[in-house]
């Protein structure tokens, strides 16, 4: 058995083709693997007579699309037989992730469309539950399955499953094949332009991708013809592994977000925003704003989270809209900017020991952080008696989704800036109650915000009154996801513990008691805590230096601390619960 992974695609001759390179080392022209086949005519010749085609399992993991599939396309190219797959391994998952209950019916909803669009074209999905190995081991054997093609992936528990599954491979006697489309670059090419190391700053990332040039383009679209030259799976198989009802894995279908899962929906949100070119031209990330009540960034998170679109699509979609325009924001606040921060994470994580951890992880600082389990669940629960920080965790459970810098926000205070909490904490909740939680990203942020890595200008502190103020004065957003607060005054909104008793019975509110005091005074916790983080960086500052950029953080632009401004209402102290 000879196992095959693309690692990469670049120029064969005078057409663009796919290539792969051999687990020996050496490569092959993905075009001959299909003339191999019979696929494709030799120029000049007759067609090539066909050589046995595969029995092919296609195991979707994250990339639940049609669009923009390389290997289920390779898969479709090189079969006879095609077997749609998606394992639901639940102890794989709740093993690997921390996942609720609004992930899940997203996930089940993504299924639920592919298993559709699947159909529009003559196949089906297949969810088959139960431990992968098991289940591969099961149906390669039932359906004499010849070659498995499944999509690459970088964390480290899908790369332990893929080789898991070669191993398998060489012990039944079937192909594995996989290809990279989550990411725009591969980054094992980046790491080896970098001299096998990730880059850690983000000037030295866009280098090595100037080295690079543009990312590979999407591949064509597949359509009823691929299908019909490969069997389909049985119909009464589709029955027997249809796609879970949110009550089979005993999730709440109550627990639904805004956002509807799938590729369908994912594509749509994309075409509505790419209409208006004037937004996507000049569409820079610190001008958005955090508490409008309707998201002012793309919200396409969740669907590249979970592979519904392709991030190589919108990559050059958005190329596109920049080539017809006369003037359009650049990197790092752009749209294609913030494909590229979220490339910058994916490389560093793929190559960085226990990067969603502090200990064992050579970029960290290793921070001494309080240990407080009520105070986490507080945050957690939106009860820190701060409106703006509560009303950002309740979004976020109800929806899912919260806009960028109130992730910046409610990280900042659970670390650095008041409760000074571990970022590990924070990252299991973001990832448990966020849509688009994704295991480099997710890390990588709260290290920045928590200034463990990559982030330098530590003095900045969120303010957890006046940041939201700035952007809505009236607190239209408190009082949506706070409606315990919607009768005081916008002077009062976010900070009530400041209105008078009587103020406080008028709006139906008494604090205290409907909604709590603020549980730590900001400007005491975030001075004694600046003070913490100073000697920290003092103490490691070999550490710090290993992801230092020159540049200022440009997402953060104009967010300074003005000691100044810290006294909330005019010198009125917040009292701490006890």
């Amino acid at each position: 058995m000879i196992s095959r992974r693309f690692a990469d695609s670049h120029i064969c001759g005078v057409k663009k083709c796919l290539c792969t390179k051999w687990n020996s080392g050496s490569s092959i022209c993905f075009d001959s693997y299909l003339l191999g086949f019979g696929i494709l005519k030799a120029k000049g010749s007759i067609p090539l007579v066909a050589r046995m085609l595969h029995r092919t399992i296609h195991l979707f993991r994250k990339e639940l699309r049609l669009h923009d599939n390389p290997v289920l396309l390779a898969a479709l190219e090189s079969s006879e037989a095609l077997y749609p797959v998606y394992i639901l391994d639940t102890a794989f998952l709740t093993s690997s992730m921390h996942i609720g209950a609004l992930r899940w019916n997203f996930l089940l909803q993504s299924l639920e469309d592919l298993h559709k669009n699947l159909g529009k074209l003559g196949s089906c999905l297949l969810v088959i539950q139960g431990q992968y190995e098991l289940v591969l081991r099961d149906h390669i054997q039932k359906w004499n399955i010849t070659q498995v093609t499944l999509d690459a992936e970088m964390e480290p528990f899908y790369k332990e499953m893929e080789a898991n599954i070669q191993r398998l491979g060489a012990e039944l006697g079937f192909e594995v094949l996989s290809l990279v489309s989550h990411s725009l670059y591969n980054t094992q090419r980046i790491l080896d332009l970098n001299g096998g190391s990730p880059p850690l700053t983000y000037k030295r990332f866009l280098h090595i991708l100037s080295l690079l040039g543009d990312p590979e383009v999407p591949v064509r679209n597949l359509t009823a013809e691929d299908f019909q030259r490969c069997r389909a799976p049985d119909p009464g198989l589709a029955e027997c592994y249809r796609v879970p009802l949110p009550v089979d894995l005993k999730i709440s279908p109550e627990s639904l977000s805004p956002w509807r899962g799938g590729e369908t929906e994912g594509l749509q949100r994309l075409e509505q925003h790419l209409t208006d070119q004037g937004w996507v031209t000049s569409f820079t990330k610190p001008r958005t704003i955090p508490n409008s009540l309707l998201p002012s960034t793309t919200g396409l998170s969740p669907y590249f989270s979970m592979g519904c679109l392709s991030v190589r699509t919108f990559f050059y979609r958005l190329s596109n809209i920049y080539a017809q325009a006369k003037h359009h924001s650049l990197p790092p606040v752009s749209l294609q900017g913030q494909l590229l921060w979220r490339e910058f994470f994916y490389t560093v994580a793929s190559a960085t020991p226990n990067f969603t951890q502090m200990a064992g992880n050579p970029i960290c600082l290793q921070i001494c952080w309080y240990k407080d389990a009520e105070r986490l669940h507080k945050w957690k629960t939106a009860q820190t008696g701060f409106p703006w920080i509560d009303a950002i965790m309740t979004q976020l459970r109800q929806e899912g989704w919260i806009h960028h810098l109130a992730r910046h926000a409610v990280a900042c205070f659970l670390t650095r800036g008041d409760l000074w909490i571990s970022w590990e904490e924070g990252m299991k909740v973001f990832e448990e109650l966020l849509l688009d939680a994704d295991y480099s990203i997710n890390a990588g942020n709260w290290m920045w915000l928590s200034a463990s890595a990559f982030f330098h200008q530590y003095t900045r502190i969120f303010c957890p009154v006046r940041f939201g103020k700035r952007t809505d004065p009236q607190g239209d957003y408190i009082r949506k996801y706070l409606p315990i607060l919607k009768n005081f005054p916008s002077k009062y909104i976010y900070e009530p513990w400041t209105a008078s008793e009587e103020e406080q019975k008028q709006a139906g509110c008494i604090i205290g008691q409907d909604y709590p005091f603020p549980m730590v005074n900001h400007k005491e916790a975030s001075d004694h805590n600046l003070q913490l983080m100073k000697q920290v960086r003092e103490e490691q500052h070999r550490t710090v230096q290993l992801t230092r950029d020159d540049a200022d953080d440009p997402m953060e632009i104009k967010v300074k601390r003005d000691h100044s401004e810290e006294n909330i209402s005019k010198g009125k102290v917040a009292r701490t619960a006890e």
